[in-house]
């Protein structure tokens, strides 16, 4: 075990299945070319529902990645979680064995976990009685099985746990698999989130929170964050998969090291279950206790990821949250919210665009906010509208908050030997 406090964090491999593609290389593709993985609902029959479109992972075959009987015993979450794990797995080039099974953690965040399985075995219990329930709905349901599924499948036995903390569990999870190597009680984790809620109870439950956009009209027009025509977020589902390292293990094994990961902040509204602090204190607070962390000042920050839902409440909030941090300095640097193409993948959302943020520092190149229009009023910040744009990035911050108050922030950086 690495016993040093000032252990450093390491990024090797990304897995991962978005609305824009089943991998890392093709969503990165799609995001820099602008364009949307929001299209109407093919998972069910949304056609009575006053939200009809999400972004869905198209394509995805479970049994290309999982044995017949496996994938049938999971739900999609799970599913897409062990995909996206082996596909981390398989860049970083870690062989896992008896050797190292017990160094390697794992934590992986689920906002809601198997609602899709909880919905299909309620409606067989209404219809068909409690005996006809499946005895797999449990361990299908919770929303810790994603990470004990990558665990089972790819016989990793160190650190194995789940963060569920709104939509920013996998930022929290993140979070949780930095700090669990800087400590030395692991050399690698495989960690991230996923999420797959798409179906008629996920639909019904935030459009009766009045929290999804209804532009049915226009789908891939519909997620405008920071945009005066916002009317509420996009759904989308998907899995990111992450695999930090310790920097010593990763050059003794000769790694091909995607980035630095050097802080992680998280905070606390104490505000209201759904609705965010509105003057953005709580968010303001993490991407501050960040900034400490990594003894950063605010010009330090080349690009910020943002929540960026396309809710007015966050959209606000949150640009008041980064003018308060960076002050003039946050007219200078760029934001953008890539959920304008991706749709909001809740659990899932933070470790995607952790994801996105190690491609902007390692291509140089800043993807943009699509579908914005006309600034929503107070959203006065450069969001990178419409067009991706070249730039180098050193340092880039991801921001993440959560029903419930929770503000969770991580900021990556351009590998050096230094």
């Amino acid at each position: 075990m690495v016993n040093s406090l000032d252990n450093r964090v390491v990024v090797s491999g990304i897995g991962c299945f978005s609305p824009l593609g089943l991998d890392i290389v093709t969503t990165w593709e799609n995001l820099i070319a602008g364009k949307s993985g929001i299209d109407y609902i093919t998972l069910f029959d949304a056609e009575k529902f006053d939200t009809r479109f999400a972004g869905e992972v198209k394509g995805f075959e479970p049994t290309n990645y999982l044995d017949r009987k496996e994938a049938r015993r999971m739900d999609r979450f799970a599913q897409l979680s062990v995909a996206a794990s082996k596909q981390a797995v398989e860049q970083a080039g870690i062989q896992i064995n008896s050797a190292n099974q017990g160094q390697i953690g794992i934590i992986i965040g689920s906002g809601i976990g198997g609602l899709t399985t909880l919905y299909e075995q309620t409606k067989i219990l209404v219809e068909n009685g409690p005996g006809e329930v499946s005895p797999f709905l449990v361990p299908m349901m919770i929303a810790d099985m994603a990470a004990a599924q990558v665990s089972i499948t790819l016989g990793v036995k160190g650190v194995n746990l789940c963060t569920t903390s709104a939509c920013s569990s996998s930022s929290d999870a993140m979070g949780v698999a930095y700090e669990l190597i800087k400590r030395g009680d692991a050399l690698v984790a495989i960690t991230g989130g996923a999420e797959a809620i798409i179906n008629p109870l996920g639909i019904s439950a935030f459009n009766a929170l009045r929290a999804l956009s209804t532009r049915n009209e226009a789908p891939q027009q519909a997620s405008r964050p920071f945009d005066a025509g916002h009317d509420g977020f996009v759904i989308g589902e998907g899995a990111c998969a992450l695999i930090f390292e310790s920097l010593t293990h990763a050059q003794q094994r000769g790694a091909n090291i995607l980035a630095e990961v050097i802080a992680y902040g998280a905070s606390g509204d104490a505000f209201h279950i759904t609705r965010p602090d509105d003057d953005g204190d709580g968010a303001a607070r993490a991407i501050q206790l960040a900034l400490n962390k990594a003894g950063l000042a605010p010009d330090d920050i080349d690009y910020i990821n943002a929540h960026g839902t396309s809710t007015p409440l966050n959209d606000r909030m949150e640009t008041r949250a980064i003018k308060t941090v960076f002050g003039e300095q946050a007219y200078r640097i760029p934001v953008s919210s890539t959920k304008s193409m991706t749709g909001h993948l809740i659990g899932a959302s933070g470790s995607l665009e952790a994801a996105v943020c190690i491609m902007a520092i390692k291509h140089g190149i800043i993807p943009p906010t699509i579908n914005l229009c006309q600034p929503a009023p107070e959203c006065d910040l450069d969001y990178v509208p419409g067009k991706a744009r070249r730039a180098e990035v050193n340092v880039a911050l991801s921001n993440s908050f959560g029903f419930g108050g929770h503000n969770s922030v991580l900021i990556f950086r351009k590998y050096s030997e230094d």
